[in-house]
């Protein structure tokens, strides 16, 4: 059998061999770090330290002859819209604490 042998490189083909081996190296250790990136947010996402949802139990006191007209969620808000004795009346609360938030009344101009 005959081996076949590789001539040694000319002083061009060697840099060029180096240029390829380094921009190969910069490419790999990129995608490495990309990889890290996508693994560390995922894990922060499957991770993060809200812990497990807490249930309250709040009560809320309308005033007397209020009647709830509509509910709804805005980002992280829950909002009430209440029948006031013929004034409406808006109350957002905290989504998360269900503590109060603010609350918006609507009534005629005299």
């Amino acid at each position: 059998m005959t081996d076949t042998v590789a001539p040694e490189p000319t002083p061009e083909q060697a840099v060029l061999v180096a240029r390829v081996r380094r921009l190969m190296l910069i490419a790999g250790l990129t995608t490495v770090l990309a990889i890290a990136a996508v693994l560390v947010a995922i894990g922060y996402r499957l991770f993060r330290s809200e812990g497990s949802v807490n249930t309250a139990e709040i009560t809320a006191v309308l005033p007397r002859g209020a009647k709830i007209v509509s509910t709804g969620v805005a980002g992280d808000r829950l909002v009430v819209t209440l029948d006031v004795g013929g004034t409406t009346e808006i109350r957002a609360f905290d989504a998360r604490t269900f503590k109060p938030a603010g609350r918006l009344r609507f009534v005629n101009e005299p």
